[in-house]
């Protein structure tokens, strides 16, 4: 038998924005699925207790759903990791974007803000322009790589 408990963190524990996009879907599944009584679980097993995870991609019909959208390989847990990156693209600072995500640390959320940010691209062209003039820095093509990357540490 699983047993439900709190949050890996205290991070975890939190509240958290649902777009405007996904009511109508999530709005759907709860009619559907889930039982009207507090602490109804969202997604149940079979004999509506917790869902194993081995058990997830069959119940769910999540091979057959990714399949259908053109992404089939798509994990459940890449969800997530979509959804961090758009928080990140959002422009948010560092600590809302941990709040959002559940982390304790800036580790993690700082890997998300890197990856949407280009900021080496930005601050590469920054670099240029005070050491080679304003008029090369700007007249470059902007998908053209600035300046040259090399490993540095």
């Amino acid at each position: 038998m699983r047993v439900l408990g709190p949050p890996k963190s205290k991070a975890g524990k939190r509240v958290v924005g649902i777009p405007q996009a996904i009511l109508p879907a999530l709005r759907e599944h709860l009619r559907l699925y889930v039982k009207p009584e507090p602490g109804a679980l969202i997604f149940a097993g079979i004999k509506g207790g917790p869902m194993r995870r081995s058990g997830f991609n069959k119940l769910a019909g999540w091979r057959e759903a990714v399949r259908a959208i053109g992404v089939p390989g798509l994990h459940f847990h890449d969800l997530r990791h979509t959804g961090n990156m758009i928080a990140a693209d959002s422009g948010a600072g560092l600590k809302d974007l941990m709040a959002r995500m559940g982390y304790d640390n800036v580790r993690a959320a700082m890997i998300y803000q890197h990856a949407v940010r280009g900021a080496d691209k930005l601050i590469t062209e920054a670099i240029d322009k005070h050491l080679i003039g304003h008029e090369r820095a700007s007249d470059d093509d902007e998908d053209d790589p600035p300046g040259l990357l090399v490993p540095a540490g």
